[in-house]
């Protein structure tokens, strides 16, 4: 026998069963960061052998934007933000962003409506011009402290 009542109900909250598949890609990125500061939390980067060694530092004794980021997330993962900061002060703030951002995306996206995240050149130069003066800070003698 067909259920009348369960089908107007259905009716009456339009897109209700499309919630799950509007949060599915806002989930699936979820379980792979999860996934992998999991495995950053579980496997040490300050142990050696673990991973592989930044060849910029390697060749020419330069740290790069991204010097650290390993040991800042393994920080990350066990609570120790003032060890994070110190590992890569930069990677800490992309994490935070990336936290606002998706969390943004997911209100979007439960409610029906689409995220674009539309950077123009202004942007796109600025976030470039942070990325090049931290590397340049932390590699003159005053910039010890950002040394990872």
């Amino acid at each position: 026998m067909h259920d009348v009542n369960a089908d107007s109900q259905r009716a009456a909250r339009p897109g209700a069963g499309a919630a799950w598949v509007r949060l599915a890609a806002p989930a699936g990125v979820l379980a792979a960061v999860a996934g992998a500061f999991a495995y950053v939390g579980t496997v040490d980067p300050n142990e050696p052998g673990h991973y592989p060694a930044c060849p910029l530092l390697q060749y020419t004794g330069v740290y790069c934007p991204g010097c650290g980021g390993l040991r800042s997330a393994h920080a990350v993962v066990h609570g120790d933000v003032l060890a994070a900061l110190q590992d890569n002060a930069l990677a800490v703030a992309g994490y935070a962003v990336f936290a606002v951002l998706w969390t943004v995306w997911v209100v979007r996206a439960a409610r029906g409506r689409p995220f674009r995240l539309e950077l123009g050149p202004v942007q796109l130069w600025a976030a470039g011009a942070l990325a090049l003066v931290f590397t340049v800070v932390r590699n003159l003698p005053f910039g010890g402290w950002l040394h990872p």
